[in-house]
């Protein structure tokens, strides 16, 4: 009876585990077949809803077309972009709204010149196409950020008090004639980037009193009418929390915070993610992001250039591709994802603001005029007088032509349906999407070996290596020059190139000086009793100079801390030590590098002066005599300064020798006076000499009298210097006869004498 027991449970057990693996199967092969075939490899996003919002702010859209660009269908067909859109996807348009964008001539600030009349004309053709509207008010003449957030013309001089009437006046005017025209407005977001004022006012209490006038402006058009707030910069460790601390203290009505979040500046999405669910968590607030973008090239299509991707200071963790594009865009829709039910969307930024003109053919001036006319370029001229310091300064064309999600003749990327693709999953063939570029350091003297392989992306998002081939005589060259910078190319099978940057640098003697290192036990950061940790060493590649690793610091407070490291070890010598900083909001600070020896410390001032704008400081010829020496930096500024410090760089520059303690010397004999060679008395030859010398004293007198004798003056004078030289090297002070002159006058008169005595002794022989 047992037996039959265990063989029906056998039996049971295994068509549990053949159903399960059925099961499995069932549901990969549902997935798969869901995944639509495309140009581009999309994993679909779990926990997408149907009222999840897709959406795009397309603010330049109207200035665009006005500057005769065109965008097409899929097809090749020209069509509304709306269309094209709304095909792809897109549920949600977002506008920006500036109060007044012209000057007292009707010239516009460009940017898209963006007011109400804008707003409505954008919202006609979204609404036109299923597609719900956000407004979004900058409350400011032009654009508005965390570094500018400047009080509209109209508004100049007005107190907290009047503010907030013409604020909360204003927006309920331009809400109602939006809403006038037949547009379906889903959500109205109070400023822009409010991160730290608005409208020309700071501080949360005046801050929030504002927020406040927008959202009962809101609430009395429409109370289904989202209203939200936007912020920026998640990657800084508790910003958002002061935030939404602040406004919760304050009692600041609102529903959704907002995030920016760039690829390449704002950290990983792993801490997106965080942060925000933070928000939801504590104070019972939807979040979405309101800003993202991602390059697909590097090309320029206008001739203004581009934000991304830069050189130094960005994070670049995707192939710049439209497939990295897409997959970047398709994370962020993940990372909100993954905050729950209380992460309603995501805003992808300017997709379509691609170049004026022709881009194959750039006319820069052709396009400045396109620019200024139609205010196609994100500013123009005239916006000097509103922003001189930025607008007026650096105005143009479009930065983000190579964050579009068309290309640059209007036609859209495979990446535009990223939209749809989120909810259904795509795949295509398999392909090398990028090769990644290396960096190699190596200390001047050092043997440089390249690598055999590079890891190549491939558009599934998997990496592989692949086998390289160096360009040996750029190699060579380079190491023929020494310490420098290089690039060296290399190609891969198929047509690939890659290229690595190659860095000859003297040795430094400051141990994980980039901070990439996982062992930072070398590295002390202090802080005065009573002030809590506010500088630590992040992993964050937007913010460092090099590498994914610098130490970086923020606080609501004000920051004050100490690093340093101490080396030991080193040859006496003089050395340099260098160190680089960025950052922002220090109105005061006290940042200093510095240097401890045993001889000496030394200071230098240093500051930071905005987002990766690096600010090198250095300390020259420092002395170093037992071999160890402490570096660092203190760093003090105001509450809410921020910033990271990397590259400390310690180098020998020069040696030194110890200095010994000389023996004394033994004084030398007292010489022993010879008596004068033709047998004269050796007291009458001093007086003689003395004589001279005074006669060659008193006609050296004359001569300084008689300009025409200058140059017997100096001949004499170095004589006499040449004797006194003379006489210091013998010990003693030598008579006028003993020269060289006169012994060869005497050794000849000697000679002359003995030979006319053996001539009178050999005429005397033959006389005898």
């Amino acid at each position: 009876m047992n037996s039959i027991k265990r063989i029906r449970v056998l039996v049971v057990a295994i068509v549990l585990i053949v159903s399960v693996l059925l099961f499995n199967h069932t549901i990969e092969v549902e997935v798969k077949a869901e995944s639509i075939e495309a140009d581009i490899f999309v994993e679909k996003v779990q926990g997408l809803d149907e009222d999840f919002i897709k959406g795009v702010d397309v603010s330049s859209i109207l200035a665009l077309e006005e500057s005769n660009v065109k965008f097409y269908n899929e097809a090749g067909a020209e069509q509304d972009i709306f269309t094209t859109l709304a095909d792809s996807g897109v549920n949600y348009v977002r506008v920006r709204v500036w109060n007044d964008p012209y000057d007292a001539n009707g010239n516009g600030y460009g940017g898209g010149n963006n007011d109400v009349a804008q707003a409505i004309e954008i919202g006609k053709r979204a609404t036109a196409n299923g597609m719900k509207l956000l407004v979004d008010f900058h409350y400011s003449d032009f654009w508005a950020d965390p570094g500018k957030q400047q009080t509209p013309k109209d508004w100049e001089g007005y107190n907290l008090e009047e503010k907030k009437t013409a604020l909360y006046q204003y927006t309920k005017d331009s809400l109602q004639k939006i809403i006038d025209a037949g547009i379906d407005i889903g959500m109205v977001q109070i400023g822009n980037e409010s991160n730290n004022a608005m409208a020309g006012e700071t501080g949360w209490p005046a801050m929030s009193e504002l927020f406040n006038e927008g959202s009962k402006a809101v609430r009395e058009i429409d109370e289904k009418i989202l209203v939200a707030l936007h912020f920026t910069n998640p990657e800084t460790a508790g910003r958002y929390n002061t935030i939404a601390q602040e406004l919760d203290t304050n009692q600041v009505d609102y529903d959704i915070f907002a995030s920016s979040y760039y690829p390449f500046w704002h950290g990983t999405l792993e801490n997106l993610t965080s942060v925000l669910k933070n928000v939801v968590d504590n104070y019972d607030k939807q979040v979405m992001v309101a800003e993202t973008s991602y390059t697909y090239t590097e090309a320029d299509g206008d001739g203004h250039g581009n934000t991304a991707p830069q050189g130094s200071g960005q994070t670049i963790n995707y192939p710049v591709s439209v497939q990295g594009q897409a997959t970047a865009i398709r994370d962020v829709f993940e990372a909100i994802a993954n905050v729950g039910e209380a992460g309603i969307g995501v805003f992808y930024w300017e997709p379509a603001w691609i170049p004026v003109g022709d881009p194959d053919n750039i006319d820069l001036e052709q396009n400045k005029q396109l620019w200024e006319e139609y205010g196609s370029g994100w500013a123009t001229s005239y916006a000097s007088e509103y922003d001189p310091e930025d607008a007026g300064e650096w105005f143009g064309g479009s930065a983000v032509d190579n964050q579009a999600l068309f290309d640059f003749q209007g036609n859209p990327l495979a990446s535009l349906n990223i939209f749809k693709y989120v909810d259904t999953g795509a795949v295509a063939s398999l392909k090398i999407d990028q090769i990644k570029n290396i960096s190699l350091t190596f200390t001047f003297g050092e043997e440089i070996v390249f690598p055999d392989t590079v890891t190549a992306t491939y558009n599934d998002g998997s990496e592989q290596p692949v086998d390289v081939t160096w360009n040996q005589e750029q190699l060579d060259q380079a190491i023929e020059n020494g310490e420098g910078s290089y690039i060296i190319e290399g190609t891969v099978n198929g047509g690939h190139t890659v290229q690595a940057d190659l860095l000859i640098q003297p040795e430094n003697f400051v141990i994980n000086n980039s901070f990439e290192e996982s062992d930072t036990s070398m590295w002390e950061i202090t802080f005065p009793n009573g002030v809590s940790s506010h500088a630590a060493i992040k992993e964050n590649r937007s913010n460092s100079r090099t590498g994914d690793y610098s130490l970086d610091f923020w606080f609501d407070s004000p920051v004050d801390f100490e690093v340093k490291q101490t080396i030991t070890g080193l040859e006496p010598g003089f050395y340099n030590l260098s160190m680089f900083i960025q950052g922002g909001d220090a109105e005061t600070s006290d940042m200093q590098l510095f240097a401890n020896t045993s001889e000496e410390m030394l200071t230098t001032d240093t500051y930071v002066d905005g987002w990766v704008n690096w600010v090198e400081s250095e300390l020259t010829d420092i002395l170093v005599t037992d071999g160890t020496i402490t570096i660092g930096a203190t760093i003090k500024a105001n509450a809410g300064a921020w910033g990271t410090l990397d590259d400390f760089h310690l180098q020998k520059v020069g040696d030194y020798q110890v200095e010994q303690p000389q023996k004394p010397t033994d004084p030398a004999p007292e010489p022993t006076p010879e008596a004068p060679i033709d047998g004269s008395d050796n007291d009458e030859e001093t007086d003689e000499t003395e004589e001279e010398q005074s006669n060659e004293n008193a006609d050296s007198t004359d001569s300084e009298k008689d300009e025409a004798s200058d140059n017997e003056v100096d001949q004499s004078t170095q004589e006499s210097e040449d004797t006194e030289e003379s006489n210091e090297t013998s010990g003693e002070k030598l008579p006028a006869t003993a020269t060289n002159q006169f012994n060869w006058i005497m050794i000849g008169i000697a000679f002359i004498l003995i030979g006319l005595f053996s001539i009178v002794l050999i005429k005397k022989r033959k006389t005898e």
